[in-house]
């Protein structure tokens, strides 16, 4: 059986890279089960057991289907495993779902009875940052506090200009595609604007934000498309960033942009319940 410090670093070790799991925990057993209160396993989205047991098969199928809907909603679940018969006593049906519950049948010999708390642990969503601007240090230190995971992309020389933050990429050549959902905050001040401006719009992320005037943007939008960014790209650009809050200092300035992403956030929450929120 796999030694509690071993998960553990399993669980550590995907969280450190971003990558989506559930994690299943027997917290009560009744009668002969082969797994026992406290059992855990690492639980991928495709469904593979990466490590850990929570038993044989009389829980397993009911703890697969339960993981995958917790990583789809990010919402936690506690999935009951019983005898047909019991779960007739207690006035529940296999595959019902009841203040939080959801009741499976033991098909085992054992016979037993299994609770098991199953929990998403998704990435955090990201500000991405291109520029170290005083607004780009600023929208950082804020989307830090209240809980974002903080990428900041601006030159070598630059970097310093940052605290605090969870990653730094040298230059704007932001991955194209990543587990988490992103925010793009574009904040160079005429220190490449286009380059940065480029990478966003090429990578798959949930907003673009450019810092700056309409008539700025409006002239990088037309360079950018002169370069063949199409069309459906430049049109994800929110310009100029942040809610119209009458901001004038940096950190003024920094407060509607986060605003503006807590509400893009918000919003796709609302329109898509599977989407998970943080």
């Amino acid at each position: 059986m796999t030694r509690a410090d071993d998960i553990l670093d399993n669980i550590s070790s995907r969280k450190s890279t971003g990558e989506p799991f559930a994690l299943a925990t027997v917290v009560r057993t009744v009668a002969a089960t082969a797994a026992k209160a406290g059992a855990k396993a690492v639980i991928l989205p495709d469904g593979t057991i990466s490590q850990g047991w929570i038993g044989g098969g009389c829980a397993r199928a009911a703890v697969l289907k339960a993981a995958k809907d917790a990583l789809a909603d990010g919402k936690s679940r506690l999935v009951s495993v019983a005898p047909e018969d019991a779960l007739e006593e207690l006035g529940h049906k296999p595959g019902e779902e009841q203040s939080g519950v959801r009741f499976a049948k033991n098909m085992c010999p054992s016979q037993g009875t299994m609770d098991i708390f199953v929990e998403p642990v998704l990435p955090r969503p990201q500000v991405v940052i291109c520029g170290s601007s005083p607004v780009a240090t600023a929208v950082a230190d804020l989307a830090m506090r209240i809980g974002f995971s903080v990428t900041a992309c601006a030159p070598a020389a630059e970097q310093q200009a940052f605290g605090e933050v969870d990653r730094r990429i040298e230059g704007y050549a932001l991955p194209v595609e990543e587990a988490s959902t992103r925010y793009v905050v574009v904040s160079t001040q005429g220190r490449g604007d286009e380059a940065a401006l480029s990478a966003a719009l090429a990578a798959d992320v949930d907003y673009v934000a450019f810092v700056g005037s309409r008539k700025k943007a409006e002239t990088l939008r037309a360079a950018l498309a002169a370069k063949g960014v199409p069309a459906v790209r430049l049109a994800k650009l929110k310009a100029p960033a942040g809610l119209d809050l009458g901001a004038i200092t940096p950190d003024e300035i920094a407060i509607s942009i986060v605003a503006e992403i807590v509400a893009v956030r918000r919003s796709q929450s609302a329109r898509d319940p599977a989407r998970p929120s943080m």
